[in-house]
């Protein structure tokens, strides 16, 4: 049975690699034995977990390259290089977006006057640039004849944000989560549901994978209200994830292509 999670000689592309749950993704993928090829911005620094995971693995395991999910150009160079150095990629892991946490110094709106431009780059990069990013290197598992694409989305690809779990913040205008954000996702979880019945014919399995609040830097008001509405009564953290990754990614779920695996401990079941 371990050997239907064993990812030993696959190649998996992770987008978004130096962010916030990109580390959690290739810590899982190099721990079932895959070489993963992480992607991000140019410029983006390396987040500390990542950093720690180059101490751990050399670069014929973990190798880090830049390019823009907006940019065609820099994707097809990036594909071509993976495909030299690591072969074919087997495993994409589709984990690049934006989002706007309270802690962020944008600027606040009222709902009425929120301009479109801070929508159009959320959508542009959850949406568009995963979707960019699959075509790029799904068409070549098409080719290959085999692949699994991961798109991350989120709880609130199914669910509005509570407006109440930020209203101890004294901000004015209010913070209010980006109304793109859950849409932008809900958006991946559709495209998923499109990709995987045009690819399944080609061996390529597209699945989404939408994690609930994640444990993080959240202040203390905004866990105690978040976690009193989980009925795990708990926000997620890293090992949660691991299995759900790895579930989708290997021959564990040959047969499984076009779902969200929603990753939430019951939030969306109330």
């Amino acid at each position: 049975m371990k050997e239907l999670f064993d990812l030993t000689s696959e190649t998996a592309v992770v987008t978004g690699a130096l962010g916030r749950l990109g580390s959690v993704w290739i810590e899982a993928l190099l721990g079932a034995g895959a070489s993963v090829y992480a992607l991000d911005l140019p410029g983006m620094p390396v987040s500390k977990a990542f950093a720690e995971l180059q101490t751990r693995y050399d670069d014929d395991r973990l190798r880090l390259a830049r390019a823009d999910v907006r940019n065609r150009p820099a994707l097809e160079k990036a594909c071509l290089e993976c495909e030299e150095k690591h072969g074919v990629p087997g495993i994409l892991v589709n984990n690049a977006g934006i989002d706007r946490p309270p802690a962020s110094n944008d600027e606040s709106y009222r709902l009425e006057d929120i301009p479109l431009k801070e929508n159009r780059e959320i959508f542009e990069i959850n949406t568009l640039g995963l979707f960019q990013t699959a075509q790029v290197f799904g068409s070549r598992m098409t080719k290959a004849g085999y692949g699994s694409i991961i798109n991350i989305g989120s709880l609130y690809a199914g669910v509005s944000p509570d407006a109440r779990f930020y209203d101890h913040i004294q901000d004015d205008p209010p913070f209010l989560k980006p109304p793109a954000y859950g849409a932008s996702k809900a958006a991946v979880v559709n495209l998923t549901k499109y990709l995987a019945t045009h690819w399944a014919a080609q061996g390529v399995r597209v699945n989404a994978l939408s994690p609930g609040g994640v444990l993080g830097d959240q202040d203390e008001q905004f866990k105690e209200k978040f976690c009193a509405r989980v009925p795990m009564g708990r926000m997620a953290v890293s090992d949660d994830l691991y299995g759900p990754l790895l579930f989708l990614a290997s021959r564990a779920s040959t047969y499984v292509t076009g779902t969200e695996l929603i990753v939430d401990g019951g939030f969306t079941a109330w």
